[in-house]
């Protein structure tokens, strides 16, 4: 992946939404918060992410790569998926 100037890897569409999905997977409580290392729960701020990346879906139909359309698509599966499993959770 070529590096953008200030020395970081250039973003495209699928480092974009795994990025997306990683952080709802982290406010769903599935990771490790990279900061203080226990997974912590927060299910407006996974909404969010699910929200956002079920919004592409929306807004790319028949603009993406078949690659790109099925990362996309199960990535927001999975997310979706982690949401039912944490908010059962959460509720308990």
């Amino acid at each position: 992946m070529p590096e953008s100037p200030a020395g970081q890897p250039s973003i495209d569409f699928s480092t974009f939404v795994l990025s997306l999905a990683s952080s709802a997977m982290l406010h769903l409580g599935k990771v490790p918060d990279p900061m203080g290392g226990t997974p912590n729960l927060n299910l407006p701020l996974a909404r969010q992410s699910i929200d956002m990346l079920a919004m592409l879906k929306d807004k790319t139909v028949n603009n993406l790569t078949a690659d790109e359309d099925k990362l996309l698509s199960r990535l927001l599966h999975d997310v979706r998926m982690a949401w039912v499993d944490s908010s059962r959770d959460g509720a308990s």
